[in-house]
């Protein structure tokens, strides 16, 4: 069995970040997710007290990235080769300061396969310096959250899905991830959010903020496509216990409701992809209304020791994530 992986909370030594490289995958919505990743990497390194590790895709995407923060202290731009910027799911898992497990990628079940993505996890563990030890299974970062003491969260839309590990049971699945990330207990919920094309990857829909607290949206108007899911996976949560015996406590934030990506509705728009940085909450909003003023109330409440730092990140989502999805912590 590995050491469990580090919560997202202890302190980090770096934060990488995807910048958007490719025009051919982002079109319109290039400049605008720039423009995204620009604000979320100065706030990461100012207030946020992070060392940002920000790789980039193309020469292009290099120069531009350059262009934008090569003089800003605390960010290192890290010339790389990735299909897309979702480095949560294509780099490493960090185990601590000196490894990383690196895992098989499939693009998600096979929906984007593009150059260099089963590449990242060696890069970035080559800048790193760390060791990456690798595994033989299909598995993506954003699948999984931590607890930092062997409670591993995920879902069983995109865990037991045949289209990573085809014939994986839980009981095959509980035994890779002790194996490879020290689980010492795996908490199973259904499914993730509507049209997401990860096949319900856990940090759209519940995360751990400290060990035995979670949370988890609350749909929040009308036409939120994700209420009942939201309000399942509370349940099951309400339910559970973590490795160390705790019952779980459940903190429900406001969802951002319906959102509408370049005129299609019910876009998977979730508060859960925050970044949980050394001083402060990097959070994901989809404009300025009520439901982004709560989920910030919340989230202040649940980590009263970081300052809570609202950013746009509609164009990213037009993309399929977020800002978890394109981060990943090196811890200290």
């Amino acid at each position: 069995m590995s050491r469990p992986v580090p919560a997202e909370w202890v302190p980090h030594r770096a934060m990488w970040l995807g910048f958007p490289s490719h025009a051919d995958l982002w079109e319109d919505n290039l400049v605008p997710a720039q423009d995204e990743v620009e604000a979320l990497a100065r706030a990461l390194a100012g207030p946020g007290g992070e060392r940002v590790r920000l790789m980039t895709g193309t020469l292009e995407g290099d120069a531009e990235a350059r262009r934008r923060l090569g003089g800003v202290a605390g960010v290192d731009i890290i010339a790389g080769r990735f299909g897309d910027v979702w480095l949560r799911d294509t780099g490493p898992i960090f185990l601590g300061p000196d490894a990383a497990a690196g895992f098989r990628f499939n693009g998600w079940g096979g929906k984007y396969d593009l150059p260099h993505d089963d590449e990242v996890a060696d890069q970035v563990a080559a800048v790193a310096g760390v060791d990456l030890v690798r595994s033989d299974a299909i598995l993506e970062g954003g699948a999984l959250d931590h607890d930092g003491e062997g409670t591993i969260l995920t879902t069983r839309q995109c865990l037991l899905n045949p289209n990573r590990n085809p014939g994986w049971t839980e009981a095959a699945a509980e035994a890779a991830l002790a194996r490879d990330l020290g689980a010492r207990k795996v908490l199973w919920l259904g499914d993730g959010l509507q049209n997401d094309h990860t096949d319900g990857h856990v940090d759209n829909l519940a995360r751990f903020v400290a060990p035995g607290v979670v949370v988890c949206p609350v749909g929040f108007g009308a036409g939120d496509p994700n209420g009942e899911v939201y309000d399942a996976a509370a349940r099951a949560l309400s339910g559970m216990t973590d490795a160390a015996g705790r019952s779980l406590r459940v903190i429900r934030i406001p969802s951002p409701g319906w959102i509408e990506v370049d005129g299609v509705g019910g876009a998977p728009a979730s508060h859960m992809n925050f970044i949980i940085a050394n001083r402060a909450i990097l959070l994901p909003v989809y404009g300025e209304g009520l439901a982004a003023r709560l989920a910030a109330q919340g989230l202040a409440e649940a980590f009263p020791g970081r300052e809570v730092i609202a950013l746009p990140s509609n164009a990213l989502l037009s993309g399929g994530g977020s800002f978890h999805c394109i981060s990943q912590q090196e811890p200290a």
